[in-house]
């Protein structure tokens, strides 16, 4: 796990014009052939927590999980771990409005879409629905959030507001909190509910 946030760390730094070499060393160390590409940290907990409840270790299956900081940013993290870069097999997530970015920078970097699996709006909406608001509600209740859940559907913003997008606005509304609930969710989902896209991807790699 070290070795995975070190290049990940590695990764980020290459993409912001540091040196290839400390990315290009520990994808050897580690035996990568697989990266797949994420918005944020979110999704990497979604992502890591379905891995271990269905067993697996992504890591030691070669395969390293990279956060990119922005869906803009898939061009540049395509080309440097792609088959301009690295030379890994690619995959990941994107939302529906993401896509047209997603098609572009891997057109650039040569790389098939076929390992991109799509979200409609974003992949903690597609938790929120697969789970049902009900469901979600009481994951909030037992994480200790229900007071600021209370709190925060009597804003008058959220007034008349379907109940799932004022879910998917609660889990933005603090820092931290999309990325604790990307995991929380995915854990209390029944093992048949999960997301297409999500449940896609992992069945790819």
């Amino acid at each position: 796990m070290a070795e995975m946030r070190a290049f990940r760390d590695a990764v980020r730094g290459w993409a912001a014009g540091g040196p290839c070499g400390p990315a290009h060393d520990l994808a050897v160390l580690l035996g990568l052939r697989t990266a797949v590409l994420l918005e944020g940290l979110s999704d990497l907990a979604a992502v890591e927590a379905l891995a271990a409840r269905r067993g697996r270790d992504l890591a030691a299956e070669g395969v390293g999980v990279v956060p990119m900081g922005g869906a803009m940013n898939v061009g540049r993290y395509a080309g440097l771990l792609g088959p301009p870069g690295l030379g890994l097999r690619l995959a990941g997530l994107c939302d529906e409005r993401e896509r047209p970015f997603y098609d572009r920078g891997l057109r650039r970097a040569g790389a098939p879409r076929r390992g991109f699996f799509v979200c409609v709006t974003d992949l903690e909406d597609e938790l929120i629905r697969a789970l049902g608001t009900a469901g979600a509600e009481e994951v909030v209740r037992t994480e200790g959030d229900l007071r600021a859940w209370q709190t925060f559907l009597h804003q008058p913003a959220q007034q008349g507001r379907p109940r799932q997008q004022q879910l998917r606005r609660f889990l933005g509304t603090k820092k931290g909190r999309k990325i604790r609930y990307g995991r929380l969710l995915v854990e209390a989902l029944d093992p048949g509910r999960v997301p297409a896209p999500l449940d896609g991807l992992l069945a790819s790699l």
